[in-house]
């Protein structure tokens, strides 16, 4: 059973990452990974997701030049704020949460 505290330092994992970028879920990793596997895993997706944020947003950036950038930009930016709403909400009810559209660079 996950205990309260692991559920709110995962959600936190997910939700730092609006405001923090990749620091809240790499800072939250380095601490809690071998303290709690719930967490470590947590923060290892959502750090994931977010270093592939940036690298499609460095990839659309590029492709403004081409005018599709500026469609893509803003939707990268809904969809990671809808996924990030739902990893959190998995994270509050003691959930795993596989963000799509990962490159899992740290395993």
């Amino acid at each position: 059973m996950v205990s309260s505290e692991e559920r709110n330092l995962a959600l936190l994992s997910h939700v730092l990452c609006i405001i923090l970028g990749v620091l809240a879920p790499l800072i939250i990793w380095l601490i809690k990974k071998d303290e709690s596997a719930y967490i470590a895993e947590h923060a290892k997706e959502s750090l994931n997701f977010q270093i592939s944020m940036i690298i499609y947003s460095f990839v659309a950036g590029i492709l403004c030049f081409a005018v599709i950038g500026f469609v893509l930009l803003p939707l990268l930016g809904i969809f990671a704020l809808i996924v990030i709403i739902i990893a959190s909400v998995r994270a509050s009810k003691g959930q795993m949460y596989e963000y799509p559209l990962t490159i899992r660079l740290i395993k």
